[in-house]
């Protein structure tokens, strides 16, 4: 019988697995094809606007400041192309939090996607390459912005996944297992890291740099030649609003060009960064899945994990190679509800091993026979099997 489910495709050979809760509203058209391995579509119309938010346990955010309904969410696309100072930094949107989601009236015209940061941030860059006409909407957590598609506060959230020097976000790949959004596309963007200051400012002047640490680390060479002690911030453009609000000359940001034209900071110096092929790639989610196609080049993300025995990754592995699919991304991480397995091993006591995740990209839609019956093999080793999304590949760059 076809699982009941909120995923595109999703099934589980485990009774006490499930991999969503169905909607009310909900109308779903059974696939079947080989042996065991039965999925639904399902075309999901909501019914309600709020739905139930399962609760992140090692996630508590700092209680955020008062919200202005309307100032919270709508920002005004012409204030991000002056390259003056903002006099009043609360008329820019204040980022949405976890404990306290607002939002404000939209007329539809635009579609609203939530990024984490504030304005100038990489992750709005990316909403913006997505949607270049959309109303961006600013979050304090990644946490947050899952909530606010989930919501109905927003259409989409653009969050990183993984960066070509950094590696993986793994704290996003922990929040898609516990949401229910679906992946429907991704988006490429180069970083390139500028180092700003006050206007005047000449970048010897400076005695110490604020930014996020990873953005430190990726510029790590030039700032050691320069001697300026680095000073860690949450973000790349709240660490160029924190330079702008304290008005010191000695102390710089390193964040995007487009923040310095947000808070009225100087460029002293482009690409700063280690690496110049320096890239991060952002999933873009969705309450409902798209329906895949074959009319261009697709990708697929799937989650699952494996029953216990010897060369079992090996067999999972294999179904793909089988059949031609090419693998773009793999990741494991551990189980938090079961992170460790017990094994009897005669009388020398007893080994404990990590049970694990597998996170796995691989370039087929799943309109594609090849990997409907790759997926078909794949439930024969796995105990839980859950696709996040089918989706258009990005190959373009920004």
């Amino acid at each position: 019988m076809a699982l009941k489910a909120n995923s595109i495709w999703g099934c589980s050979k485990a009774p006490h697995f499930h991999v969503g809760v169905p909607d009310s509203g909900s109308r779903l058209c059974g696939l079947r094809f080989v042996n065991k391995w039965e999925c639904c579509c399902a075309l999901v119309v909501l019914a309600q606007a709020h739905r139930a938010i399962t609760p992140v346990e090692d996630e508590k955010p700092n209680t955020p400041p008062d919200l202005d309904s309307s100032g919270a969410i709508k920002r005004s696309q012409n204030n991000t192309e002056s390259s003056g100072f903002h006099k009043d930094l609360s008329l820019l949107p204040k980022p949405l939090s976890v404990t306290e989601p607002s939002s404000s009236s939209s007329d539809g015209s635009k579609v609203r996607v939530a990024y984490q940061g504030i304005p100038g941030a990489y992750s709005e860059a990316a909403a913006l390459k997505a949607y270049p006409k959309s109303e961006t909407v600013p979050c304090e957590q990644f946490e947050a912005a899952f909530k606010a598609v989930e919501l109905w506060l927003v259409d989409k959230a653009v969050l990183p996944i993984e960066n070509s020097v950094g590696g993986s976000i793994h704290r996003n790949y922990d929040l898609l297992l516990r949401h229910r959004l679906h992946i429907v596309g991704e988006v490429q963007l180069v970083v390139n890291h500028c180092l700003l200051g006050l206007p005047g400012v000449q970048k010897e002047e400076l005695k110490r740099v604020f930014s996020h640490p990873q953005a430190l680390a990726q510029c790590e060479m030039t700032l050691s030649k320069l001697g300026i002690i680095r000073v860690s911030a949450d973000d790349t453009a709240g660490a160029a609003q924190m330079v702008a609000s304290s008005g010191e000359r000695d102390t710089g940001a390193v964040a995007s060009a487009r923040a310095a034209k947000i808070y009225g900071l100087d460029v002293l110096a482009e690409k700063i960064q280690d690496d110049d092929d320096n890239i991060t790639r952002f999933l873009i989610l969705a309450r409902e899945p798209i329906i895949a196609g074959t009319d261009r080049p697709y990708k697929t993300s799937i989650v699952f994990t494996l029953e216990e025995g010897p060369g079992m990754l090996f067999k999972a592995l294999a179904v793909f190679a089988l059949r031609n699919i090419n693998l773009t991304k793999i990741e494991s991480r551990p189980q938090r509800k079961r992170p460790l397995r017990v094994v009897d091993d005669s009388n020398k006591g007893s080994a404990k091993y990590f049970d694990y995740l597998f996170y796995i990209d691989f370039e087929a839609s799943m309109a594609d026979p090849r990997a409907q019956f790759a997926l078909g093999h794949l439930q024969e080793f796995a105990g839980f099997l859950r696709v996040l999304g089918c989706y258009p590949m990005d190959t373009g760059l920004l």
